[in-house]
């Protein structure tokens, strides 16, 4: 049995089925044989799935400029008198959004490029151990590799495609009142991981109270306490500046209706997607730690969530208007003919609906520097 399996084998033998979220966090974040624990690149062609850093460089220079335009409303409007901008990503991976962001910025805002202090954060002891060798020349910026959001930030906190990836509580609706999925071994095959339903958790049941989740009989959902909780860790954090979280999702009139009825939990694996609420056994239970598994965000909750905890809501919009706003549509292109065309297919990778400009969504939160009307908050709540 591979190490991973016998892992949570062993965990589920001494203390009995476990709830799916514990077999999730286990699957991606176990120390040594977790999915993003491992060293090997997962994003991009060679890798599982793609996102916006793996077209290339446009979309950390765009951020870069948005960044740009924070930090001047945070100078002008907060009562805070230090000259360091705190630039902080979570989920950082192996940090080559922030190498991207740095680049920009040291060409376009050599002042601001002198102002950030960066911190990354990443639970993979591996991915905070390539820091340095990734931001290269800009290494000097890196004032802390960490696992945790530090405690006082004046500047911006940003994240790309964290909460996703955060674990989740399957529920269903069954006609005998709302059930949990857990995960146990199978009564014959005991190498075999099964789900089944059981009474739901505290934690599952105050979330659905708190944001008055309803579902059909038959229905399936993924509810995150997890995600909420980091959102709120974070949002106190901030003494001043901005949260920028970009993700997929939904609004939960959305993602808890009929057009999301079998849930959105699903699996990654070389761009495969994988089964999704079939009676086959599930690619989430074959290969733990292999194969990447993940659900749809709820938007509501994170937005409530940050609210909260003292946040104004800037914005709610699609990737494509967010950048769009920032100027994407007219953005500086090299010169030279083969870097043009690469430079045209990004954008359109990362402007077109259907594709990573409708999936992924930009919520833009503020706190202590009022309503400032940014760039990439001008068409404000375009959500598709």
């Amino acid at each position: 049995m591979p190490l991973l399996r016998e892992v949570i084998a062993r965990r589920i033998r001494s203390r009995g089925p476990i709830p799916f979220a514990e077999y999730m966090d286990l699957a991606l974040y176990h120390p040594r044989y977790g999915y993003y624990s491992k060293v090997d690149r997962r994003s991009g062609r060679s890798g599982d799935f793609f996102t916006s850093v793996d077209v290339g460089t446009l979309f950390g220079e765009l951020l870069a400029a948005q960044f740009a335009e924070m930090w001047q409303c945070l100078q002008l409007g907060s009562s805070f008198d230090s000259d360091d901008c705190n630039l902080v990503e979570a989920a950082a991976g192996s940090g080559r959004l922030a190498l991207n962001i740095l680049e920009a910025l040291a060409r376009t805002d050599p002042e601001l490029y002198d102002a950030v202090r960066l911190t990354l954060v990443e639970r993979s002891s591996t991915a905070r151990a390539s820091h340095i060798d990734t931001l290269g020349p800009h290494a000097w910026k890196l004032q802390r590799s960490t696992k945790t959001v530090p405690a006082h930030i004046r500047g911006i906190v940003f994240a790309n495609e964290l909460l996703d990836a955060l674990p989740v509580h399957p529920i269903v609706m069954t006609n005998s009142g709302l059930a949990e999925v857990y995960v146990d071994l199978h009564s014959r095959d005991r190498d075999r991981f099964v789900e089944y339903l059981a009474p739901p958790s505290a934690a599952v049941l105050a979330h659905v109270e708190r944001f008055a989740i309803e579902l059909e009989p038959g229905w399936r959902a993924e509810v995150s306490p997890k995600a909420v909780s980091w959102v709120e860790q974070t949002g106190r954090s901030l003494d001043a500046g901005f949260l920028v979280l970009i993700d997929y999702g939904h609004n939960a009139s959305e993602l808890y209706s009929a057009s999301h009825s079998s849930g959105t939990l699903t699996t990654y694996h070389r761009h495969v997607i994988g089964t999704r609420g079939s009676h086959a056994p599930p690619a989430r239970l074959l290969d733990p730690g292999v194969v990447d598994i993940t659900a749809h965000v709820d938007l509501t909750a994170v937005r409530l969530a940050a609210e909260g905890v003292g946040l104004d809501t800037l914005a709610v919009v699609d990737q494509t208007y967010f950048l769009l706003g920032i100027g994407a549509a007219t953005w500086p292109a090299p010169t030279e003919g083969d870097e043009t065309i690469k430079r045209r297919l990004a954008l359109k990778t990362l402007l077109l609906p259907g594709g990573l400009g409708s999936t992924h969504k930009v919520l833009v939160f503020g706190k202590n520097v009022g309503t400032p009307q940014l760039r990439g908050c001008s068409f404000s709540q375009r959500v598709t």
